[in-house]
């Protein structure tokens, strides 16, 4: 098939067709907005069947001959040496090029740089621009989502709008627009995934900046699609950080409270956290075996919408049934009940118990609304049409089979049933769904929830109180001094309405944000142990900016790595509250923990990758259907590696991760950073003693180059099941 027809069958604009030998593939195949894009994206709506063959044709035969002239032109002017810059430049504009640009010959004369010195400048020109641009529209986000991210008073209405305003989202179509892009497209090369694979452990830094800065550019996404793709996942976050179950009002088989006043958790990180510290807890089996019916509640959508977020009744998940809460068992902060000024609490609560429906499949229908959104996107990344090739060969770097490939080999290893056995011996019964989240193998498994809760809120009464404490907190995991000093000066901590997370900033002057929850009694340790995850995502956001050498390689290769930096310290915060070190019969303990944690995990990815291939062949799905089909994954995964370890048949539990809503594809990332994380744990362990710190800054500031290039600078290896199998394998064998 020749090139023209190639692109033709493609819906390519006339000006992509262009005799360019070695051109990677995905920029060969970028298609014309204005010809293929999305009338609701605000582009141009042309039918290409509409268009006569012949004349299109010629047209296309015409504007190879007119950029064939223009290479010439452009290479008498400035040396035969030039050429293949030149050819490669002049391609890479044609293929993201329209009509309303102008003329491309007047604007290649005036930008393309031959001088070096010319060239060098205006890459120093770009990655300062693009620094300054990101940075500040980072910063306007920020600010516009604080009210809805961080507990600083009540939510307006008005918050909810500003928080699904993106300030960025025409910047990319901005860049286009003013040709800042097509400069960077003229004078630097764009580069293939494989490229980038195989040849990228060869590049220089300037080599791998100038990939960075044209790899921005490989699509050109209208402003009103970005801003539809934000305002969806600004939605899902809204439903997400409102999703609260008071505790106390919830009543076991037997119609008993079995939890404290007071506790209010989020779904589905708190309930998760609950299970995990009930252990330690004299009715914590019981208290795990409700908490595991509320998430198949959720994930089925069967939950009564009138419960969530309200202690004003209670809720028999076993039974079903709604009733009124008696006044004497309402918490006192309780927010205002949902009426009207002239309705009694008493009356409301009755009227809501008796219509208690099933919360209707909000859930699926947010996440269809995400899908919907990203997949107006598509058009305008022919080689990447999807949201999920996107997410694995332009976010992580890595191709879908291949990860894919890594989450079998830990669902489906041998080691998971021989782990569950252990886990058996040590609660002496058999194991039951709930115990996904088994966490005895770490230290914490000897504390229980109330008192890790009081020692952590008399030391953090605040998130003000947990920032000054940083400067301690990185001494003792090995920071230097003035080190420790510099990186709390870099951070700023706020109490956030969510679960928590970690904000990074995007240019030198600004800082990062760790927001987790602490309650109005203070930090619990739920909210202590989830900030010290972000603080390990804030410290590699400082060094990953701030000690890079090019902005443009600011970051880590993908989410998973910097999820694997703050699983290294989220493993010691323990250690930090004063509760001990571990030996080396703990270190064999933490493998089995690291295993546990990653079987877990990739379960729930390879749920959510396959639920996105459904919404993918199924774009028309409903809600309702789009909730059967999560279910029906979720228990057939469950079912195919699960249940062999903790029984169950059908069991709902890999469902329940409120990333999936809230995030697009997130969560592979998580057993992939667990992989990463346990291959750091392993190089850390054969360095001196107090050698973290330097370890740590010396690979969170490499950058933002391919996984397998960063794994192995970080610790000899590249990315795999295999050294956490083995470690698995051995501490087992060394016995109990």
């Amino acid at each position: 098939m020749t090139l023209f027809n190639r692109l033709k069958g493609r819906g390519c604009s006339v000006l992509v067709v262009w005799a360019l030998a070695g051109c990677p593939e995905e920029i060969v195949t970028q298609s014309s907005q204005k010809d293929s894009g999305p009338a609701e994206a605000g582009a141009a709506a042309v039918n290409p069947a509409a268009v006569n063959p012949a004349a299109r044709a010629a047209a296309a035969v015409d504007a190879a001959a007119r950029l064939a002239a223009l290479e010439a032109e452009l290479v008498a002017k400035h040396g035969e040496p030039q050429r293949p810059r030149i050819k490669q430049g002049l391609g890479q504009v044609a293929a993201l090029w329209r009509g309303e640009d102008g003329d491309l010959g007047e604007f290649a004369r005036a930008q393309f740089q031959a001088d070096p010195a010319a060239l060098q400048a205006t890459f120093d020109r770009l990655e300062a621009a693009l620094e300054q641009l990101d940075g500040h529209y980072n910063e306007i986000t920020r600010e516009l989502r604080r009210p809805s991210d961080v507990d600083i008073g009540p939510q307006w209405p008005v918050d909810a709008l500003l928080g699904s305003m993106d300030a960025a989202a025409h910047a990319l179509e901005d860049l286009f627009i003013s040709k800042v892009a097509f400069v960077a497209l003229l004078n630097f090369p764009q580069t293939s995934l494989g490229q980038r694979l195989t040849e990228g452990s060869r590049w220089t830094r300037e080599q791998w900046a100038a990939a960075r800065l044209t790899g921005r550019f490989v699509r050109r996404v209208p402003g009103p699609v970005q801003q539809r793709i934000a305002t969806a996942a600004a939605a899902g976050e809204r439903y997400i950080n409102g999703y609260n179950l008071w505790m106390h009002h919830l009543l076991d088989p037997q119609g008993v409270r079995l939890f404290r006043k007071g506790l209010r958790l989020i779904s589905h990180w708190n309930l998760r956290d609950e299970i995990r510290g009930d252990y330690a807890e004299r009715e914590g089996l019981f208290k795990q075996r409700l908490i595991a019916r509320v998430m198949q509640h959720i994930v089925q959508q069967t939950i009564p919408a009138v419960v969530i977020d309200n202690p004003r009744l209670d809720w028999n998940p076993f039974t079903g049934t709604v009733t009124p809460c008696p006044p004497e068992e309402i918490e006192a902060d309780a927010p205002p009940p949902r009426a009207t000024a002239t309705t009694t609490t008493t009356a409301t609560a009755a009227a809501m118990a008796a219509g208690a429906s099933r919360e209707p499949d909000t859930r699926y229908a947010l996440l269809l609304d995400n899908f919907r959104a990203q997949r107006q996107a598509d058009p305008y990344s022919p080689a990447t049409p999807t949201l999920i090739a996107r997410s694995f060969e332009l976010g992580r770097e890595i191709p879908e089979k291949r990860v894919v490939e890594l989450l079998t080999e830990l669902c489906a290893s041998p080691l998971a049933k021989r782990v569950g056995e252990r886990i058996e011996q040590r609660l002496g019964r058999k194991l039951e769904p709930h115990d996904l989240w088994y966490n005895g193998f770490l230290p914490r498994g000897r504390f229980s929830e109330a008192e890790l809760d009081a020692m952590t809120a008399r030391r953090y009464p605040s998130s003000q109180a947990f920032e000054a404490d940083l400067p301690r907190i990185l001494g003792q995991l090995g920071f230097a001094r003035e080190k420790a000093k510099f990186l709390a000066e870099h951070i700023r901590v706020d109490a956030s309405r969510g679960a928590g997370h970690a904000l990074q900033a995007m240019r030198r002057g600004d800082f990062p944000h760790l927001r987790t929850r602490v309650e109005k009694t203070g930090m619990n340790y739920k909210g202590y142990n989830i900030a010290v995850h972000e603080l390990g995502h804030n410290v590699e956001q400082v060094f990953s900016l701030y000690s890079v050498d090019h902005t443009l390689l600011a970051g880590v290769p993908n989410n998973a790595f910097t999820e694997a930096l703050a699983f290294v310290f989220q493993q010691r915060d323990l250690e930090l509250l004063g509760l001990g070190k571990p030996d080396a019969a703990a270190d064999r303990l933490r493998v089995l923990h690291d295993f546990f944690s990653a079987w877990e995990i990739a379960g729930v990815a390879l749920t959510e990758i396959a639920t996105w291939h459904f919404m993918y062949e199924h774009p028309e799905a409903t809600p309702a259907q789009l909730r059967e089909q999560v279910v029906r994954l979720a228990r057939e995964t469950w079912n195919r590696y699960y249940e062999p370890v903790l029984g169950g048949r059908d069991t709902l539990l890999l469902g329940i991760y409120s990333h999936m809503i809230q995030n697009t594809l997130y969560l592979p990332d998580y057993p992939l950073g667990h992989l990463i994380a346990f291959q750091i744990e392993e190089h850390l362990a054969k360095q001196p003693a107090g050698s973290l710190g330097k370890e740590f800054e010396r690979m969170a500031s490499y950058g933002a180059v391919t996984p397998d290039l960063w794994l192995v600078h970080a610790t000899g290896a590249p990315l795999s099941t295999a050294p956490l199998l083995l470690a698995t394998q051995a501490a087992l064998a060394a016995g109990p």
